[in-house]
C-alpha cells in the first residue's frame, strides 16, 4: 500500500507543479487554492508512504515522478523543447526511480 500511496503522491505533485504556471505567481484565487489543496494532497499521501519506505527511497521516488512527469507534461502540453538530450535525462531519472523499486525492501 506504501508504493501506491508514493504513486498517488508523485501524482499530485505532478499536478501540482503544473498548477504553479496557473497561479500567475500566486496571483490568480481559483488555480492558486487549487494548487494548494493539492500540495498538500501531495505531502499526506508522501507521509502516509513514509510510514513504511525508507525516507531516502520515498523522497527520492516522489521527486523522480514529480520530475520526469512535469517535464514530460511540460512537453506534451507547453510545447517545450524534445531533445535527444533531454529525453535521455527524462529517461535516466526514470531508471533512477525504477531501480530504487527494484532494490527497496518494503
Amino acid at each position: 500500500m506504501a508504493w501506491i500511496y508514493l504513486l498517488l503522491a508523485g501524482i499530485t505533485e505532478i499536478a501540482w507543479a503544473i498548477g504553479l504556471k496557473y497561479t500567475h505567481g500566486w496571483t490568480r484565487l481559483g488555480p492558486s487554492l487549487l494548487t494548494g489543496t493539492l500540495m498538500v494532497v501531495s505531502f499526506t499521501f508522501l507521509s502516509q508512504a513514509l510510514k513504511t519506505l525508507p525516507i531516502g527511497t520515498a523522497y527520492a521516488v516522489w521527486t523522480g515522478i514529480g520530475a520526469v512527469g512535469t517535464a514530460l507534461v511540460g512537453i506534451l502540453i507547453f510545447d517545450e523543447p524534445r531533445t535527444a538530450v533531454r529525453l535521455l535525462c527524462i529517461a535516466l531519472i526514470l531508471a533512477g526511480i525504477i531501480g530504487l523499486k527494484v532494490s527497496s525492501s518494503a
